[in-house]
């Protein structure tokens, strides 16, 4: 715009707020109503800008994905933290070369025979006596397991490699009672052991026998036991509250729907089976056939756990045979 222009309507502006009055009818003069102006436009003064990138470093938006639990831990991320203790346990497994496993499920408040005998030491009154006593009857199953244990790593295949790789090696929840003897079993003979733990609010701390490198924890109950079952040889169920009924019938429910391949099992302890759980009741109500009460023994001792295992084809290695060396014929 130029100047001419502007000072045109600076002298416009001045002629209309200057008008004089004007005369209304019966004489009263009425001043002309001032023209508004549109107000002047007031610039604020610019922000400090900041001086450095603290504060965009510092957002939980900056925090790269696989570090940030807040957003790992959502309910939408359920999906991705299920894919997630799926994989880590299998790469580790795969690593280091585990092709097959024996599983042990259990109680994990059957007590060792150290620990029974020391709690039978220092019971006071009639009701300590009483449980102290009814928990040194249990730690015979620990015995049972740890010699079980002690079998099946020593003849199965876990102490020898066939190209890398292990058969039969003994695997649990990872727990104390029955899960800790098993792994014991292992660990008497050098073998290893795995321990799929699971976080609850007791009872499940790892135990001390379990191959370290060897020791999970997961979150997720239906991701522990598609581990247990998924490189399963066989299973051998020892005496057990909810926790071993749960995972025994569904092991039992994959096996009578064809849902997995065949596998022996054996159960520990014909006098507790059979006061527990009533079998027979289940095929004369007609719940189940003749055939799915054959898809498991009952057992008392470690050595037959084994010989049933093997009778209902329990798959072991042959060491490789060397043949001896042939000697050389001397040059005539």
């Amino acid at each position: 715009m130029s100047t001419k222009t502007v000072s045109q309507m600076a002298r416009r502006k001045q002629v209309i707020s200057q008008r004089p009055a004007v005369p209304a009818p019966g004489g009263t003069a009425v001043t002309s109503p001032a023209v508004a102006l549109p107000p002047q436009r007031v610039v604020p003064p610019y922000p400090t800008l900041p001086r450095t990138n603290s504060r965009q470093r510092q957002s939980k938006s900056y925090v790269l994905p696989v570090m940030d639990t807040d957003f790992l831990l959502r309910d939408e991320l359920r999906g991705v933290r299920f894919a997630l203790e799926y994989e880590k346990a299998e790469l580790v497994l795969r690593d280091a070369g585990i092709r097959s496993t024996v599983v042990c499920f259990g109680s994990a408040r059957i007590p060792s025979p150290e620990e029974a005998k020391n709690e039978m030491h220092v019971a006071r009154g009639k009701n300590e006596r009483q449980l102290a006593r009814r928990r040194l009857r249990l730690s015979a199953y620990y015995e049972q397991a740890r010699e079980f244990g002690r079998i099946v790593s020593q003849r199965g295949g876990a102490l020898t490699r066939d190209r890398g790789l292990r058969d039969n090696v003994i695997a649990t929840g990872g727990g104390p009672g029955i899960m800790e003897a098993a792994c014991r079993g292992a660990a008497d003979v050098g073998a290893p052991a795995i321990g799929f733990n699971i976080s609850l609010p007791m009872e499940q701390e790892p135990n001390r026998y379990t191959t370290p490198s060897l020791t999970f924890q997961f979150h997720y109950f239906a991701m522990r036991k598609m581990h247990l079952a998924m490189r399963a040889n066989a299973l051998a169920v020892f005496p057990g509250g909810f926790g071993t009924m749960d995972e025994m019938f569904e092991i039992l429910t994959l096996l009578q729907t064809q849902k997995a391949s065949p596998l022996p099992v054996v159960l520990f302890g014909r006098a507790y089976w059979r006061s527990v759980v009533n079998f027979g009741a289940l095929f004369e109500h007609g719940m189940v056939s003749i055939e799915d009460l054959a898809l498991f023994d009952i057992v008392d001792d470690a050595e037959k756990a084994w010989e049933s295992l093997l009778r209902r084809g329990l798959s072991v290695p042959n060491p490789r045979v060397r043949k001896p060396r042939e000697k050389r014929r001397p040059k005539r």
